[in-house]
């Protein structure tokens, strides 16, 4: 009788021993799990940013032969999501056109597409400080055409450019200042651009070299840029008014990106040269 009840409170000991073991395994396990989060984290809740891009702007936001987003802009804003570990960067897609509704809808809370400045995104959004790009808008036409060597020769032509587009708004400037005498027509996707152009249904669009040196490469475009350009744009990243802390640590990390030489080396990688700095 003595011997079993002692086996039992042997038994009972082990069982205790290894329940408390087991405890301490556990909570040893989550504190480290939690210190690792908040350390990752600087002691600080992360905040996710949903960044709304394209798919059709050729090195800047496309889709590759593998299937994934890349680009310029898509690579910067991972560049910066990098530097910013208080901030976590998702991307969403969608139509150029539907960008700025949903930025103003709250949909999305960044727009990176090569932006630039006019009064009325500016009447309704925030911009940040620090340009990333500044390139130069030309005309663009077929390398067949040999007639149109500036926006001069447009006249009596047809134009085609993305509505909503910087593009679109350089043209309707030039009209109202010239009599409305090119022909604008608004298009959406970049392939159709290009077709139109090369079977002769309009005569011109409006891009940049590099946008162009892609596509000829890509799909075979066939087009080539002429003239002076029409503008050499700083581009920025569109927030809406009530995000100025993000803006400013946005413009910190870009200032960070430029001065180590990493924003240069993106541009010439997507480009085709460092188109960071003005001419």
């Amino acid at each position: 009788m003595v011997q079993k009840w002692g086996i039992r409170k042997v038994r009972a000991a082990l069982l205790f021993i290894t329940i408390m073991a087991v405890l301490a395994g556990c909570s040893s396990g989550t504190a480290g799990k939690d210190s690792e989060a908040a350390s990752a984290a600087g002691g600080t809740q992360v905040k996710k940013i949903i960044v709304g891009t394209g798919t059709q702007f050729p090195n800047v936001c496309f889709i590759d032969d593998k299937g994934n987003l890349t680009g310029y802009d898509v690579e910067l804003i991972r560049e910066i999501d990098k530097r910013l570990p208080e901030y976590e960067f998702e991307f969403s897609t969608m139509d150029f056109k539907n960008l700025l509704l949903s930025l103003e809808t709250k949909k999305i809370d960044l727009i990176a597409h090569q932006m630039e400045v006019n009064e009325e995104r500016q009447a309704k959004f925030l911009f940040n400080d620090e340009a990333y790009n500044i390139f130069p808008n030309k005309v663009v036409v077929s390398e067949k055409n040999d007639t149109v060597h500036s926006i001069d020769d447009l006249k009596g032509k047809k134009l085609i450019v993305g509505a909503t587009s910087n593009a679109a708004v350089l043209a309707e400037k030039w009209n109202a200042a010239h009599g409305n005498a090119i022909d604008i027509v608004y298009s959406g996707a970049g392939e159709d651009t290009i077709t139109q152009i090369k079977t002769g249904r309009v005569d011109a669009t409006i891009s940049t070299p590099f946008a162009i040196d892609y596509q000829n490469k890509a799909v075979d475009a066939q087009l080539k840029t002429v003239g002076d350009a029409l503008s050499n744009s700083k581009v920025y990243f569109i927030l809406n008014k009530d995000e100025q802390e993000l803006k400013t640590k946005i413009d910190e990390a870009l200032k960070s990106i430029k001065k180590d030489g990493t924003l240069a080396k993106l541009s010439t990688e997507w480009l085709g040269a460092d188109y960071t700095v003005e001419e």
